[in-house]
């Protein structure tokens, strides 16, 4: 059977598809950059200004792991949650949120990881960035 999966493996032509994957790869660390990266910045700006801990996170260089931009939100006296724009190979870009509630509220300080969505690559626009954004302040906002 292995012998089998060898001779398979072997037929493939692994070449072929690492440029495309590269490629993509690339497009989605810039569409993230250039998209993504200014809205979660003036985000920041907003949110600081009110008294909250923010910061965003930018991985788009890296060879190990897919490119990636999150935000990290602390509001005043709860814990930090993220939200994270990073590539996925299957469906584009992919949004993801941890919303951690607050310690005082008799909830487990652990958070909650849910999907908010997924768009193409070439589709992600400031407003959908905003949506999702402001989709997970509310969240974080609501449950500290």
């Amino acid at each position: 059977m292995l012998q089998q999966h060898a001779e398979r493996a072997a037929k493939e032509h692994p070449a072929d598809k690492t440029p495309r994957d590269q490629a993509d790869r690339r497009m989605c660390g810039e569409r993230l950059h250039s998209v993504v990266r200014p809205v979660l910045d003036g985000l920041i700006a907003e949110l600081q200004g009110a008294g909250h801990q923010a910061l965003v996170r930018e991985h788009i260089e890296r060879d190990d792991a897919y490119p990636s931009v999150a935000l990290s939100f602390t509001p005043q006296g709860g814990l930090a949650s993220a939200l994270i724009f990073r590539y996925d190979p299957r469906h584009g870009i992919v949004v993801q949120r941890e919303v951690k509630h607050a310690p005082w509220k008799g909830r487990p300080p652990t958070g909650t990881g849910d999907r908010l969505g997924t768009i193409g690559i070439a589709a992600v626009s400031e407003s959908w960035v905003e949506t999702k954004s402001l989709s997970f302040i509310e969240a974080v906002l609501k449950v500290n």
